[in-house]
């Protein structure tokens, strides 16, 4: 069986830059042209930033019979592994960003112009369009391959779910990672949407692309970038959605988003090894309603997700309760549950409560690896710490803040402020540069 590379007709717009819209035609057209061109070999890294390029670049390695490496970090020990274990890999770029030791290709948009107009090519539903890497235990890349014809179900599925077609994406997080990727790169190939070439990043450049694009319009972040939006002052375009992901969403700020924006608010619930599984509208109704055609089951080992798009059969992460057949609450990651003194909580629950408090600018809290040692020798009772930025706040009042919203036992201890937290390119937290952020600054030991 096979797919069209995109679900648009050659007229339709399926990506926007200044100066011009580009059509569904001529972006095939231009992907057929790049696949007759790339170098040899089976595999490519696509680091390019521009969000049309990185587009081109994984349709014409598609048209090419090659598959698009995907890993969570372009570290060079990362990019080491994936060279000895992928053997020819070619790093494709737009002249920023690069996967370093790699042999390189820059490619580039040509002007929409001068391109002729093509229908969408037939893709094998087999291949192996993309592989994707999740880092272990071990910090060795595990990969999970997704195929053609899985990665054309997700975009439609989507699609269908947010009534995605014929909306103008703006995204503010890289297409690289698979929230990006899913909610612009696939929405546009599959779900008849389009999109903004760039990644705007600060809320002026945010507010000066959505006002530019075509109506409908939907804007695609996660929670750092909605609330420094939000907090920016600004005043906000007309949007008609807003999509978040890559971290909880507190409820006050969906709510103030969907003031904000007069439109409604979105989440994306999924994981790198399954993709995108459910959605929801938080100010509406707290539980997730899995997407089209995938299903959940649950045992004593946790919650799997299977059928639709997803590869196989998945394990989550979280804690969860399902609500019927095709609805459940999170109850929390496995990893992020913490226990003192016999009392539980989650980490996610901690942050809410501490991004919250006023004049808390950013925040989290963490549960450092060593567990210090009593004056009997014996080991005491694990506790956290926080970082904390706020620049006007004094210890003292956050604490008594964080008494009025959570039990004694989780205060942190100590808490520590710094200048900024270590936020990736998605406005996740990494635990391990939380870590090094913590050891460089935290107090010395009590003598």
């Amino acid at each position: 069986m096979r797919h069209p590379l995109s679900s648009h007709q050659p007229s339709d717009a399926i990506a926007h830059r200044r100066g011009g819209t580009i059509t569904a035609g001529q972006f095939h057209q231009e992907a057929l042209d790049l696949a007759g061109e790339l170098p040899a070999g089976a595999y490519i890294i696509n680091s390019c930033q521009d969000r049309y390029l990185f587009m081109l670049g994984f349709a014409a390695a598609a048209l090419a019979g090659k598959t698009t490496l995907m890993p969570s970090s372009f570290a060079p020990k990362t990019i080491s592994q994936l060279q000895a274990a992928y053997p020819g890999l070619v790093c494709l770029h737009d002249g920023r960003d690069r996967a370093p030791g790699l042999p390189e290709m820059q490619i580039a948009a040509r002007p929409s112009a001068s391109l002729p107009s093509a229908a969408a090519p037939l893709l094998d539903a087999e291949h192996i369009a993309a592989i994707v890497f999740t880092s272990g235990s071990t910090g060795e890349p595990t990969a999970h391959a997704k195929s053609w014809g899985r990665l054309c179900v997700n975009g439609a599925a989507e699609s269908e779910r947010l009534r995605a077609s014929g909306v103008a994406i703006v995204a503010t997080v890289p297409p690289q990672h698979m929230y990006g990727f899913e909610s612009s790169v696939l929405l546009a190939l599959q779900g008849g949407a389009s999109i903004w070439h760039g990644k705007p990043f600060y809320p002026a450049d945010i507010v000066e692309v959505l006002a530019a694009l075509p109506r409908p319009g939907m804007l695609v972040t996660t929670p750092f970038h909605l609330s420094t939006l939000l907090d920016s002052g600004l005043p906000l375009p007309p949007c008609d959605m807003v999509l978040s992901a890559t971290a909880p969403l507190a409820l006050p700020l969906a709510e103030r988003a969907e003031k904000g924006f007069s439109a409604p608010l979105l989440e994306i619930y999924g994981c790198t090894e399954s993709g995108q599984v459910a959605s929801r509208r938080p100010v509406e109704d707290p539980a997730w309603q899995l997407l089209p055609g995938v299903q959940m089951r649950t045992d004593n080992e946790g919650a799997w997700v299977y059928g639709g798009h997803v590869e196989g059969e998945v394990q989550l992460s979280d804690h969860i309760a399902p609500q019927g057949s095709d609805r459940f609450v999170l109850l929390g990651r496995h990893a992020d549950m913490v226990n003192i003194v016999g009392k539980r909580t989650s980490i996610a629950h901690l942050n809410a409560q501490l991004q919250s408090i006023p004049g808390v600018v950013d925040g989290c809290f963490l549960q450092p690896d060593e567990a210090p040692a009593s004056a009997d020798g014996s080991d005491s009772v694990q506790r956290l710490a926080a970082l904390i930025v706020a620049p006007e706040l004094n210890p003292e009042t956050l604490l008594d803040e964080l008494r009025a919203r959570i039990d004694p036992v989780f205060l942190p201890r100590p808490l520590i402020r710094v200048d900024a937290l270590p936020r990736n390119a998605t406005g996740k937290l990494v635990r391990s540069d939380l870590l090094a952020l913590y050891v460089a600054h935290k107090p010395p030991a009590r003598s």
